[in-house]
């Protein structure tokens, strides 16, 4: 089937809630993708951080295979192994406790939600129900996730949000501490804003954020779902800036591709979820645990976090060095293998232009392109992926 036979199929059945480039992937390998038509592309956009190890990892793919022949699903009525076995290494690999798995990024924060308000209400505070979130923030797109995203353009034509939800501004303390009042739960926040532009908050904010809940008595909730599972080059990005969460919610890359999210919540806050306080019919599906087991193993291999981190060095340094060379180019941001460029321009079109040339990026929160290769990608990629973005930027953006 062709390109242009897909795209008419996809128009014909499907709604039109993406605005999809007009390229049609058929395979993947490492951190490269391939489209109908047999043309090759570096993907440094990874599914959004999803293909974590890169496209068809060998050892995913047999773990998968192994696992389908055994066993697809099995209710959560019963004890799975293979999904006891993930959340071990879940817990072990990054806050402790204990794991609550589903299917999503926006389902963990829909959980975690849940969890949170349920905590407080057990310690006999119920009408602490607020959560505090911050302006540009994205926490997904059902309706809790939803209200409490800091982008009204979200939100749009979906009103009213749920109540619960109070929106400060990003980077100033002071506005978190006097947000805090007797109805404050938690506090909510990602450590690296992702849909936001990779956007960094001031140095030592996150840990003032901390000693402030922690002297109230709030919940410190990570949305780790793009910034967690090694992108920065720690388990978590939380460890990057010396703060240690309450509750954590992943997904993305966490099965590779599979659709697997987790909450991880200190021992204390997970007592609140009790039999029947919450649940998922597919969550920790054995195929997708089997699938994280071989990406926690890999995470937590020898020097592979440490090489996440020279290789976004490496990767950043190309970046500033381009920019130097560049009158459009404002900042380079972002830790690890997140990473973004802030232009003076409008970066739709140039991340089209990439396409063209062979490179996947992100054009995102108007004027930032983001990157977010496979943590697996090479040196040499690295740099064939500077090539290629060189030459699709605007040709009166040179110094």
């Amino acid at each position: 089937m062709g390109t242009e036979e897909i795209i008419e199929m996809t128009g014909k059945y499907q709604m039109a809630n993406y605005a999809r480039s007009p390229v049609a992937f058929v395979r993947g390998e490492g951190a490269r993708l391939f489209d109908a038509e047999g043309r090759e592309y570096l993907d440094f956009l990874g599914g959004i951080a999803v293909a974590l190890l890169g496209h068809t990892h060998p050892e995913v793919t047999r773990a998968i295979t192994v696992q389908a022949r055994n066993l697809l699903h099995a209710s959560n009525l019963f004890h799975v192994p293979v999904q006891s076995e993930a959340a071990r290494l879940i817990s072990e690999g990054t806050i402790g406790g204990k794991v609550f798995l589903c299917n999503s990024g926006t389902e963990a924060n829909e959980a975690a939600i849940k969890l949170a308000r349920k905590w407080t209400a057990d310690r006999g505070k119920e009408g602490a129900h607020e959560f505090i979130v911050l302006e540009g923030s994205f926490h997904g797109r059902t309706y809790g996730g939803l209200s409490a995203t800091g982008q009204p353009k979200f939100h749009k034509g979906f009103e009213p949000m749920l109540p619960g939800f109070v929106t400060i501004p990003f980077g100033d303390i002071a506005a978190l501490e006097d947000a805090l009042t007797e109805r404050t739960c938690a506090f909510l926040f990602e450590p690296i804003q992702g849909e936001n532009g990779v956007r960094m908050h001031p140095p030592d904010y996150l840990q003032e954020a901390e000693r402030i809940c922690r002297e109230k008595g709030v919940l410190f909730v990570a949305d780790e779902i793009q910034t967690g599972l090694g992108r920065t080059g720690a388990m978590l990005a939380c460890e990057r800036f010396g703060v240690a969460p309450d509750i954590v919610t992943l997904a993305k890359g966490l099965a590779n591709g599979l659709p697997l999210g987790a909450v991880v919540a200190r021992d204390e806050v997970a007592a609140a979820f009790g039999p029947g306080s919450h649940g998922s019919t597919f969550g920790g599906n054995p195929v997708c645990c089997a699938a994280a087991k071989v990406v926690l193993e890999t995470l937590r291999s020898p020097g592979f976090l440490a090489e996440v981190s020279r290789k976004g060095d490496l990767f950043r340094n190309g970046l500033s060095e381009l920019a130097t060379h560049r009158t459009d180019i404002r900042r380079v941001r972002g830790m690890g293998l997140m990473l973004a460029i802030e232009m003076e321009v409008e970066t739709k079109e140039i991340a089209q232009r990439c396409l063209q040339n062979g490179l996947v990026v992100n054009a995102t929160s108007g004027n930032v392109l983001r990157f977010l290769p496979p943590l697996t990608v090479n040196d040499g990629e690295i740099r064939q992926a500077l090539v290629l973005l060189r030459a699709s930027l605007p040709a009166g953006g040179r110094k």
